[in-house]
């Protein structure tokens, strides 16, 4: 295959590029979208205290579609599929005290988590998203990549006339870099998907909605990590982390507190540990039709002590 090539830095705007026209219509509920017999469904499983459970089988599992149950096809324990990873750094003004431990400790993931077939890209999003690195399996090219994170701040604009007043800020496009990733970046590789978020998780002025960007993962089959990280001397009152609550429960992940006790470095250790630990479950569903409805899913152990971590549903697009 030869040695990876770095990708020249550019903006990662995509369909919001000038000129692009109205955005594309989306479906409301925000799940994802299957046109195969059989449904794959990606889960994680944790005790009471939060331990990862490994080495449970087929029979430990019961999968309910639209509160029916399903016979499970296929099976497997994930340990060693290969992955794509995104990671989508926050570079906003807000986050500009937290940029050098966001580099450091996104260096050491990569060269830790990276095996073999593994590959992973760099987004960096403030006022503007960018691609810093494409896919790739280096570790160094990445951590080449994460050398790049700049601040990305917006002033308002001024509108004109005798007193100048600031207008509206963009400042941290979010839900925009979101969609992006998975749209553009995730849609068409297979295997296992990831996100991973490093942010506060405000969002102002994207064009998207969150649903879009919940949607578009789901679309792509990514699960999103999130990793809730504020610089208090930027928040007069305090950021608040329930958008990323959505986008990552949504789709099968969770939300990380970073802080002085819960380091960045733990965190992507208890990610990496996650990712490797996954039950692959895959079934046909009972309901023939390909009406383009939805399918609700519940995923459960039947050891009721155990609980599963998974997507929430998709959709039975039609033939």
């Amino acid at each position: 295959m030869g040695n990876p090539q770095p990708i020249p830095r550019r903006r990662f705007l995509g369909a919001l590029a000038a000129g692009c026209g109205a955005l594309p219509a989306l479906a409301q509920d925000d799940v994802i979208r299957v046109d195969v017999d059989l449904v794959n469904v990606l889960c994680s499983v944790r005790d009471k205290r939060g331990g990862l459970i490994g080495n449970l089988e087929k029979d430990d599992f019961q999968i309910l579609e639209d509160g029916k149950d399903q016979p499970i096809r296929h099976f497997a324990r994930e340990t060693d599929l290969p992955l794509t990873i995104g990671m989508l750094i926050d570079v906003s003004k807000s986050q500009e005290f937290l940029i050098e431990e966001e580099r450091r400790a996104g260096a050491l993931f990569f060269e830790k988590v990276l095996r073999p077939k593994d590959v992973a890209f760099l987004i960096s999003f403030g006022a503007e998203a960018e691609l810093l690195q494409d896919h790739t399996g280096s570790a160094k090219l990445l951590r080449n990549a994460l050398g790049e994170l700049r601040l990305s701040a917006a002033m308002p604009p001024i509108a004109q006339g005798p007193i100048p007043q600031r207008g509206p800020v963009k400042g941290t496009i979010l839900y925009d870099a979101v969609y992006l990733a998975a749209d553009e970046k995730l849609k068409g590789e297979v295997g296992r998907k990831v996100l991973i978020l490093i942010t506060d998780g405000m969002d102002y002025g994207s064009r998207y909605k969150i649903q879009d960007a919940v949607h578009a993962a789901h679309r792509s089959d990514a699960i999103i990590y999130s990793i809730y990280y504020v610089d208090q001397r930027a928040y007069g009152f305090g950021a608040s982390d329930g958008s990323l609550k959505r986008l990552s429960e949504e789709t099968g992940g969770r939300v990380f507190h970073a802080d002085r006790r819960h380091t960045l470095d733990s965190i992507f250790k208890e990610i990496q540990d996650e990712m490797r630990s996954q039950y692959s479950i895959g079934f046909a569903s009972g309901n023939p039709a390909r009406d383009g409805g939805f399918r609700k899913l519940d995923i459960r152990a039947k050891n009721k002590e155990l609980r599963v971590q998974a997507r929430k549903g998709y959709f039975a697009v039609k033939g």
